[in-house]
């Protein structure tokens, strides 16, 4: 099988092309021949004969166009210019979460063969403030550029994939980490930099309350998501192709709670709250999420708070 990955050197989609190149690997069924990533940088993925990199942005047609040249068979889509980002440079937001999309989508549709493709979303596309609970009847209502892209090219890829062009499945992610600490752009950031400042002993200013609720999930545990996505038979996946995936729904002091216990209570001490009131209504207000489709399909969150933590912590 032949595996495209967009943004295949960010922070999930590095994991992702690990799995997918590791001994074993198999979409139903099928061994991994050729893998693309297209990606600003090729640094530090593995060494594997199977593997091509296309450097550039995807919203240059000429990098889409290499990267699409041999017709993956399925691509998973996980390039963006994420929440904040997005928010601050728009251009630069439209011209990759939405303009390149629509010209992959249009790549895509002229293979002899429909593509299976997996696209990332982002559970922004429920806005804020949320409702009391989300399920998976609850409106959609972005307040943010990042979440009205994602929606757009989420409602496109619906009609793609209903007139046959794609066979296409979209996962919403919450929170993924534990991202390294590095400017990423995500005004999230600080869900994952609590982990590694904690697991080091360092202090940690935490810019959302105590109380602060949000939904989390570890990289492996996303990857393992996106995978099975990849595996779901096209007839099981209709009318429905549309999931937000299951989640650890944790407050910020069980986080702590959960972390001081792994490595010790006196991490408890070097946390200090400065809550940011846009913030926290933003990521620290979400809502009891009943994600009865997405478990009912084979989509699992991590299961506990401990598993988070070590899957989360995994590269640290």
């Amino acid at each position: 099988m032949k595996v495209m990955v967009t943004g295949g050197n960010g922070f999930v989609g590095r994991v992702l092309v690990e799995r997918l190149l590791a001994d074993g690997t198999e979409i139903n069924g099928e061994k991994i021949t050729a893998l693309t990533v297209a990606d600003m940088s090729c640094d530090g993925l593995p060494d594997d004969a199977r593997l091509t990199c296309v450097e550039g942005s995807i919203a240059d047609l000429g990098v889409l166009e290499q990267a699409v040249a041999g017709e993956p068979e399925l691509v998973f889509h996980l390039a963006s210019i994420p929440g904040g980002a997005a928010e601050r440079h728009f251009e630069l937001g439209l011209d990759v979460n939405l303009t390149a999309t629509v010209n992959l989508y249009e790549a895509l549709r002229k293979f002899e063969q429909p593509a299976r493709m997996v696209f990332t979303s982002t559970i922004a596309v429920y806005g804020s403030p949320m409702p009391e609970v989300i399920n998976d009847d609850t409106p959609l209502k972005p307040h943010i550029s990042y979440g009205y892209q994602k929606l757009a090219t989420e409602i496109l890829l619906q009609d793609y994939s209903r007139r046959g062009f794609i066979d296409g499945r979209i996962v919403r992610l919450p929170g993924i980490v534990a991202r390294p600490p590095q400017p990423s752009g995500l005004m999230s950031a600080y869900m994952s930099d609590i982990f590694w400042k904690l697991k080091a002993g360092e202090p940690f200013t935490c810019p959302v309350s105590e109380q602060g609720v949000s939904w989390f999930m570890s990289v492996p545990c996303c990857v393992d998501n996106l995978l099975h996505a990849a595996s779901i038979a096209e007839a099981d996946i209709r009318p429905r192709r549309d999931f937000t995936l299951p989640v650890l729904r944790l407050t910020m002091k069980e986080l702590i709670a959960g972390l001081a216990k792994r490595y010790g209570q006196d991490r408890l001490d070097l946390v200090t709250f400065a809550p940011n009131a846009e913030l926290e209504a933003g990521f620290a207000t979400q809502p009891p999420l009943q994600a009865e489709a997405a478990l009912a399909i084979g989509y699992q969150h991590d299961g506990d708070l401990d598993t988070l933590i070590d899957r989360a912590t995994l590269a640290g």
